[in-house]
């Protein structure tokens, strides 16, 4: 049996080559989209994906991601105490029903913490389709236990993350769209690129309560099987009492809600940076607002642009008056604070 890696077994340089491989299949599609609900277009019928110029409609990015992610945590975070944060994600090319993934991380830091009961580990983990082809990269940091808190430090190194990407590294996931043959009524918005202006915000109105059994199967869905989620005999007598929500849960459904407000940004390309800023547990209901941060073409393309898109996901709380950041502090009911990039038709 493994226990699983300890802050101690992790070193600046090594590469982890993670188990097992994972076929997606239509009912893998289907039922990451009856668990969140999303209801984006191009990745919800065929017809509408084919006329506009792609072979099949394409796997969700964010169902993509978190196979990719699941991949990791055997090795990466299944002693963590938190998933910290994200950057630098890129979604680099398109996944279909019948592709196979598969993932690989490097450690790129590592830096233990003051009470030398866990540190902190960065990872840059890539997932690739059967062929090699790249179709996701990203950074995380997660907080992980150490196996015996006498043991020595290794020397701390952090890397210099951007804080976020350009829109000239994004796009690559996206074939060349006949726009014309786009359907705006189909899709369920009349609003391009133009439209949305640098500032605006968008109260996602609509809130959803997150169930026990919808989590875990989540999770479930994605071969993650960090205990934290599932236990409830060891979570019920750790800090919180009771199972915590997977972070990538409140992500989906924080951009199944965006929606509506954002239909047509179908392309979910990048996370910029991203942050799980408090727990999320069965019985709450989670809202979300965006904020439209910047407009970017893409160079070489004239079927689609870039929004910069900056999410918050709140617990029991609607979010009509937009509830963030202000200085360091966030409101209490904040649960996510994700800045990403998405691609809409210009």
């Amino acid at each position: 049996m493994s226990a699983g890696n300890f802050f101690e077994d992790f070193r600046l340089g090594q590469v982890i080559r993670h188990a097992t491989p994972r076929t997606l299949t239509a009912g893998d599609v289907a039922l990451y989209g009856a668990l969140f609900g999303a209801r984006f277009a191009v990745q919800s019928s065929e017809v509408f994906a084919r006329a506009i110029g792609y072979p099949h409609a394409p796997v969700d990015d964010l169902l993509v991601f978190h196979v990719v992610f699941g991949k990791t945590v055997p090795d990466i975070s299944l002693n963590a105490v938190a998933n910290l944060g994200y950057a630098a994600c890129r979604l680099l090319a398109p996944v279909y029903a019948g592709d196979t993934l598969y993932a690989v991380s490097e450690v790129i830091g590592v830096r233990e913490n003051s009470n030398r009961k866990s540190g902190v580990v960065y990872v840059r983990s890539t997932g690739f389709k059967e062929d090699g082809t790249e179709v996701v990269d990203y950074v995380r940091w997660v907080m992980v236990r150490k196996r015996d808190e006498a043991s020595p430090a290794p020397e701390p190194s952090v890397p210099k993350l951007p804080s976020h990407l350009h829109a000239g590294a994004l796009g690559n996931a996206v074939p060349v769209l006949a726009i014309g043959e786009y359907d705006f009524a189909l899709a369920g918005s009349p609003h391009r690129l133009g439209d949305y202006e640098i500032g605006a915000r968008i109260d996602h109105v609509d809130g959803v309560t997150v169930e026990e059994a919808e989590h875990q199967i989540a999770t479930r869905l994605y071969q993650n099987p960090a205990r934290i989620h599932f236990n409830q005999w060891s979570e019920g007598r750790g800090r919180f009492g009771r199972r915590l929500v997977y972070g990538g849960h409140v992500i989906s459904l924080a951009r199944a809600l965006s929606f509506n407000g954002l239909a047509n940004a179908f392309h979910f390309a990048a996370i910029n940076a991203g942050r799980h800023v408090a727990p999320l547990f069965a019985g709450e209901t989670v809202f979300a607002w965006s904020e439209v941060l910047d407009r970017q073409e893409i160079p070489r393309r004239e079927d689609v642009g870039a929004l910069r898109l900056r999410t918050f996901a709140t617990k029991d709380r609607p979010c009509a008056d937009f509830p963030g950041k202000k200085g360091e502090e966030y409101d209490p009911a904040v649960i996510l604070d994700l800045d990403y990039w998405a691609l809409i038709p210009r």
